[in-house]
């Protein structure tokens, strides 16, 4: 099983609303045991981050308003990604285990983004 990212609204009821992905954007955030592995890991608690720790015992939802600030912890794991890459046990090789980290959370910040940009929030589960 794999984790997903996806934007979603709430609608005039406050019922939330999970987005379908657009064309030509994904939605995968990593396999489901990233949750305690990568995004829930010591290397990724110790750099101070507060939403990733999240998923490694529940789904990570992330408000609308609070979106702005989850992109700055993206661009703080980006940041620190050989740090990551180095205290998390890669399945395959050092850079195999670089590039789908790296790649996830490019997934992860686009829909970010289009959250942002939509006054949405992120679901990641």
């Amino acid at each position: 099983m794999s984790l997903t990212v996806h934007v979603f609204l709430v609608d005039a009821r406050g019922e939330v609303r999970v987005q379908d992905t657009p064309e030509g954007h994904a939605d995968l955030a990593g396999f489901e045991d990233w949750r305690t592995r990568v995004w829930g890991s010591e290397a990724v608690r110790s750099l101070g981050a507060g939403f990733f720790p999240v998923l490694a015992g529940a789904d990570l939802h992330v408000e609308p308003e609070d979106v702005p600030a989850f992109l700055r912890e993206c661009r703080l794991l980006r940041e620190n990604l050989e740090r990551i890459v180095a205290e998390t046990e890669p399945v395959r090789t050092a850079e195999e285990h670089r590039e789908a980290i790296s790649a996830r959370l490019a997934i992860i910040e686009d829909t970010a983004g289009r959250a942002l940009t939509l006054g949405g929030g992120v679901l990641v589960w």
